[in-house]
């Protein structure tokens, strides 16, 4: 299904054979993202993202809009930690036209000076608006708490202060060093081969100077607990725990998926029956792991009640104490494996997720990764090595959490968090 070829500056372009679709998605992606910032530029990477579509030597910014959604297509871009994608969709017999917009928006755009300025302002209101969603904002904050002091902790479309000082050099001295051959990856997912993909795409790719790969900061391990609480008149408290976990070629990353699945991850897990189900303390509650090259976490995540907020602590906190003391049965233990594949197969089905499939594995692995080895891994998955997980993970002496909400202050967050 899958085909790779690397083009004589580094760029790679990969390729997903999809026949029963009628459209296509193309994939522009460079590797680097907000965690190889420093810290007087945090959020240049998210600042570059928005410059790209501000126009090219041959297009503007209305006429790179129109030239694809006239064709019924749609464009858009976001920046992670550790990557930056810029994306398009449209009917397959489209192909060359927007891979060519793409790639003329991702190899020339000009970042207009007076496009700058406005964007600075867009992405001021971008920050603010944050602010005013507390389930975003607490997120921010668990990054924070999790990684002090290091680019994964900080916001990736950075502060007031930090886009208010980044000039149009700074910006483009950014793109030139990191948007390289070495640091690019094209993917096409859809009804195309893949020799036809490259006698469109290789010409243009082949432009981008070969240059190197982007380095970052390496994060290291936290050893003890940073809390963080930001008191708001808001109707709920927003409430997120965080636990360092494994990089994403750990091996034990797959129990550390299902892990998660079983405690937080669907409706069936054991935080959404106790906490929902049993308690009606929360509409929802989730669980979701996090990787990247050297470290990783897994969080949870919740929106409640402030009156009722301590006792759903309890709750998870019991919840956690009965995955590192007992190890899952057989049936919950297969019930989270079934859930984990059906949900990759499903997710597959669709030309994006091929295109962040493929990307993400040659980021991660440099190869794309083979569906049923992943599903091999996971089914190989034992109870034993589930509750070893739990055990080196969730250790509430280590907890990282952040809280947004009225009622509590920092002093009281973090008692009712002790072991």
């Amino acid at each position: 299904m899958y085909q790779l070829t690397r083009l004589k500056n580094g760029t790679r372009v990969a390729t997903a054979w999809m026949p029963h679709l009628r459209g296509v998605c193309v994939g522009a992606w460079a590797g680097v993202g907000g965690r190889h910032e420093i810290e007087s530029q945090c959020g240049i990477a998210h600042f570059v993202e928005h410059l790209f579509f501000k126009g090219t030597r041959k297009q503007t910014a209305k006429e790179l809009s129109f030239s694809v959604e006239a064709i019924g297509g749609y464009l858009n871009a976001y920046t992670t930690e550790d990557h930056t994608c810029y994306y398009a969709k449209a009917a397959s017999r489209h192909f060359e036209q927007l891979s060519t917009v793409l790639l003329e928006m991702y190899v020339g755009s000009t970042f207009p000076r007076q496009e700058v300025e406005r964007e600075r302002e867009v992405i001021a209101e971008e920050i603010l608006s944050y602010k005013d969603s507390p389930s975003q904002w607490v997120e921010e904050m668990l990054s924070a708490c999790l990684w002090p002091r290091h680019p994964l902790g900080r916001s990736l479309t950075g502060t007031k202060e930090s886009i208010s000082k980044l000039s149009r050099t700074d910006l483009l001295n950014f793109r030139r060093r990191n948007y390289t051959g070495a640091n690019t990856i094209f993917t096409v997912s859809g009804p195309l081969q893949h020799a036809d993909v490259l006698a469109v795409v290789a010409p243009i790719l082949g432009r981008i100077p070969k240059g190197t790969a982007s380095r970052a900061q390496a994060a290291g391990p936290q050893k003890s607990r940073v809390i963080d609480v930001v008191k708001q008149d808001t109707e709920q408290a927003h409430m997120a725990l965080g636990f360092h976990a494994f990089s994403r070629t750990d091996p034990r990353r797959f129990a550390l998926r299902l892990l998660s699945v079983m405690l937080g991850e669907n409706m069936s897990s054991r935080l959404f029956q106790a906490l929902r189900e049993r308690y009606g303390y929360c509409y929802s509650v989730q669980s979701t792991t996090s990787a990247f090259k050297e470290t990783g976490a897994i969080s949870i995540s919740a929106d409640l009640d402030p009156a009722k907020l301590p006792r759903a602590l309890k709750v998870i906190a019991r919840e956690i104490n009965r995955l590192t003391e007992r190890v899952p049965d057989r049936k919950e233990l297969q019930m989270a494996k079934d859930y984990t594949i059906g949900q990759t197969q499903i997710a597959l089905d669709s030309a994006t997720q091929q295109n962040s499939w493929m990307a993400e594995s040659l980021f991660s692995h440099r190869k794309v990764a083979k569906v049923d080895e992943v599903e091999r891994e996971l089914l190989s998955v034992s109870a034993e090595d589930v509750r070893s997980v739990a055990r080196e993970c969730l250790r509430i002496e280590r907890v990282a959490a952040a809280l947004v909400g009225p009622g509590y202050d920092r002093a009281e967050f973090s008692a009712m968090l002790r072991p």
